[in-house]
């Protein structure tokens, strides 16, 4: 991935695997780039559908996007503590200002006190009939939910003690 410059604001674009585009966050700025991770940060974004409908993000995340991993991780910031939302996706791509990756649907949703529930599986099942998704796909998409659930019970990356807390820091420090 060429790394956009850290303190410079990106477009997040969401795709479903037929091509088409499911959703854009208009503005999250790079914290931490890197040849193979990206750090963001957003608050109050605006959020567009496919349908075109908008909507603005609630509260301050914190965005982690991998070239290598088939999932990214938004670490929202709430009075109860963090939440995470993980969805299932192919590694991130950046080009034209805009990180780019496909959403197959499944995600992972994780509680401050570390519950972990598995969401979607319904709707992962129906596009992958409809967009007949490739037969090994299966096993990459299950075996990177199991990653991620490793990662999150031994509280690496993005689920350390104080990782969210750090970065978000580093976005205030570049608010005005």
């Amino acid at each position: 991935m060429v790394a956009p410059q850290n303190g410079t604001p990106l477009e997040i674009r969401s795709y479903k695997h037929n091509g088409s585009l499911h959703r854009v966050w208009e503005k999250t700025l790079v914290l931490n780039s890197t040849k193979t991770t990206l750090i963001g940060a957003n608050d109050k974004t605006l959020v567009t559908e496919s349908d075109g409908k908008t909507w603005r993000t609630r509260e301050p995340a914190i965005c982690y996007f991998s070239t290598k991993h088939w999932y990214n991780i938004i670490g929202m910031i709430r009075p109860s503590g963090i939440h995470y939302y993980c969805n299932i996706s192919s590694p991130c791509l950046y080009e034209y200002g805009a990180l780019k990756y496909i959403d197959y649907d499944l995600d992972v949703k994780v509680f401050p006190d570390r519950t972990i529930k598995l969401l979607d599986e319904d709707e992962y099942e129906l596009h992958k009939k409809e967009m007949q998704y490739p037969h090994g796909l299966d096993e990459i998409l299950y075996h990177h939910v199991n990653l991620l659930k490793q990662q999150i019970h031994q509280q690496k990356g993005p689920f350390a003690p104080g990782f969210i807390d750090y970065w978000y820091e580093q976005f205030l420090t570049y608010r005005f």
